[in-house]
């Protein structure tokens, strides 16, 4: 016999580097209570500003078994991030569509460690078979940030009749800096789980985690804006349970119910370059998934229940900084479907029906009711395709689909709505013998939507317009 018959050891090793540069659009506006009436390719930015980016990833995946029923896993990803952005950032906005602007820097560099180590075992007490895992996260990221403005000089634009230009372009490294600092975030996470099998149809999931942080934030003097320097340091733990349950009273069909709570630092912070309070949350889950067509298709349908403490939001009055929210509250219902409803056609629909709103509020402007910002009450998902099994046309695809968004508000105060939208999208394949061809086409019909808003009004972000994407592929 091979001693080295049950060992097996797995190790990948990759690396990732981006270099880009873009335009420095910041997005569109809203007046009143809707977005700006105006075309949604108009740049609010001047035509020069630019973003370049670079970036680096690299890391190893490594997996030992010791055996059929143990085995360990480590993983470590390191990422590099460098940003400068050269804009003119808009500040505010009138009703008359006029622009208040100011010329600014914006540059960081961040570097991200995190190291993942876990082991899985599965063995039986008795009748009672266990999935036992076990692990430790550690995570680290160093940021450097040096940000500069000319608040004292308006660069104006009106959005409905812009002319660029209006101001002349400064020199970006000498506007003066506003501020200059180090941050610095250790995380720590060690977890024991459990996956009990009672019988083939019973199962619990029992879980707890510990975590801690410490966060520290060291700006330099930066007069006039900023006389003194500051240093803010932060430490904070928590345990975090999970609790699971399955029940299959039929092969087909499974019932379960899930709570579980969360726990994170938060590194925003606010106008006077302190620490927002650690994120927690707590959720709640029930639901049933089928079966059917022999297992072809899935349907899962759930309630959940979902709440936040101390979620960070832009700052009304300074969108670069934030402020917490208090309590946000989400419960709603999620109904999905995936599967082959006949040979060679298959689904994927998704529908999810959530009431978002805010249940404890720090700020006046908004009160304890309003609805978080950008999120809709309704939103469904349908994406089908059909594949040819036989004949002369055999391999060539079809793909429709489409995707309904509802009405959602572009800020936690509600003072302005982002309206629902309707997308098409479409697909043609083609596949034989090794090789594969492809076409997608995303929103069809060229419609405007907003996707997302940064949850202020002078940040709307437009979706993309027609967009083809083609495809091949060969494999050897």
């Amino acid at each position: 016999t091979n001693p080295l018959s049950a060992f097996f050891c797995s190790l990948s090793v990759r690396r990732t580097d981006v270099d880009q540069q873009r335009p420095g659009d910041t997005g569109l506006v809203a007046i009143d209570d809707a977005v700006a009436d105006i075309p949604f390719g108009r740049n609010l930015n001047e035509p020069e500003d630019i973003v370049t980016a670079e970036y680096i990833r690299a890391g190893y995946q490594f997996e030992h078994r010791f055996s059929d029923n143990w085995t360990f896993r480590n993983a470590f990803n390191f990422t590099n991030r460098r940003e400068r952005l050269e804009n003119t950032i808009v500040r505010a906005v009138l009703p008359t569509g006029d622009l208040i602007r100011n010329y600014s820097l914006f540059a960081f560099e961040q570097d991200f460690y995190e190291l993942q180590t876990n082991v899985v075992g599965e063995f039986s007490t008795g009748s009672i078979d266990h999935t036992l895992l076990a692990g430790v996260d550690l995570y680290r990221r160093d940021e450097f940030t040096l940000a500069g403005s000319d608040f004292f000089t308006n660069a104006p634009l009106n959005v409905f009749t812009p002319i660029y230009g209006q101001t002349p372009r400064p020199n970006f490294d000498a506007l003066p800096v506003f501020f200059d600092g180090d941050f610095q975030l250790d995380f720590l996470g060690v977890y024991v789980q459990d996956l009990i099998a009672f019988s083939d149809n019973l199962k619990l999931l029992a879980g707890i985690r510990y975590e801690t942080f410490e966060q520290e934030r060291v700006v330099a003097p930066a007069p006039p804006f900023l006389p003194t320097g500051i240093n803010s340091t932060q430490t904070g733990e928590a345990f975090s349970p999970r609790l699971g349950v399955v029940y299959q009273p039929i092969e087909e069909v499974s019932l379960f119910a899930s709570y579980s709570r969360s726990f994170g630092p938060n590194p925003a912070s606010s106008a006077s370059t302190q620490f927002l309070e650690p994120e927690e949350g707590e959720q709640f889950e029930v639901g049933v998934k089928a079966e059917l067509l022999g297992g072809r298709l899935a349907i899962n349908l759930a309630y959940f229940d979902i709440t936040l403490q101390n979620v960070a939001t832009p700052d009304p009055l300074d969108p670069r900084f934030s402020v917490v929210t208090g309590e946000e509250r989400s419960q709603g219902v999620e109904l999905d479907v995936a599967g082959e409803i006949l040979p060679g056609w298959d689904i994927v629909a998704n529908y999810a029906y959530i009431d978002a709103r805010i249940t404890e509020s720090n700020d006046a402007n908004i009160p304890v009711g309003n609805r978080r910002f950008n999120v809709p009450e309704h939103n469904f998902n349908l994406w089908t395709t059909y594949e040819i099994q036989s004949g002369s046309l055999e391999g060539l695809g079809f793909g429709l689909g489409f995707n309904v968004v509802g009405d959602r508000f572009g800020d936690n105060a509600n003072s302005f709505t982002l309206d629902n939208y309707f997308l098409t999208n479409a697909a043609l394949s083609y596949q034989r013998d090794n090789w594969r061809a492809g076409l997608n086409i995303r929103n069809l019909f060229d419609v405007n939507y907003i996707e997302s808003t940064s949850g202020g009004r002078t940040s709307l972000y437009p979706g993309e317009g027609f967009t083809l994407i083609g495809s091949f592929s060969i494999e050897f």
